[in-house]
């Protein structure tokens, strides 16, 4: 008998592939002309396909432009996901954001130059938000799989993954801010400790 796989198929890599190029291509370029200034034709150019295989993958260039931050934040996921199951929730989730930071070591310097493009152009700020939401969304999800029952309407989940994500992102500003002070992690793990006194 065969054994189940996780592992993602020959297309899905492709396709996971090719959604990497397109980010990738869009940051180049976001870089060096500006967010403002590209196209969607630029960016299917620059990664090496045709404008109709763009929109298989993204809906417009700012989708694209955070795709960085939604896979990190799935990345994350997963390894809430790996918490052990009798783990609080605040306590998974501050679990993960270390074990992630952790591995990665302080923020890679082309993730830190995307974050201060994105906050010197006002006009990606409703891409922005919308991705926050999704990734609130997504988080939330795991969270209430925690609280289960406790929970029957989601709202703890939602202030959970809200509160979280909130505390992770005030760290990221304070730290682009002074960033000689101390590692982002330092910053975030103390800030994660402190908000998280209401959830104990």
């Amino acid at each position: 008998m065969s054994v189940p796989t996780t592992e993602p198929g020959l297309r899905e890599r492709k396709k996971a592939a090719t959604r990497l190029s397109l980010y990738e291509a869009a940051f180049r370029l976001a870089l060096e002309h500006g967010p403002d200034r590209i196209t969607v034709e630029a960016i299917a150019d620059e990664a090496g396909v045709s404008r109709r295989t763009f929109s298989n993958y993204f809906a417009n260039k700012e989708e694209a432009l955070f795709y960085g931050d939604r896979l990190r934040m799935r990345q994350m996921a997963d390894m809430v996901r790996a918490r052990p199951p009798d783990e609080p929730a605040w306590a998974a989730l501050s679990a993960a954001a270390a074990e992630f930071y952790g591995e990665r070591g302080d923020l890679d310097p082309e993730w830190t130059a995307r974050t201060r493009l994105i906050r010197r152009h006002p006009s990606l700020a409703a891409a922005q938000m919308q991705s926050f939401a999704a990734m609130e969304r997504e988080i939330a999800a795991e969270v209430s799989g925690r609280l289960g029952r406790s929970d029957p309407r989601g709202v703890r989940a939602r202030l959970i993954s809200a509160t979280f994500l909130v505390t992770l992102r005030v760290s990221l500003t304070v730290w682009l801010e002074h960033p000689a002070d101390t590692t982002f992690w330092d910053l975030a793990g103390e800030s994660l400790a402190e908000a998280g006194r209401g959830f104990a």
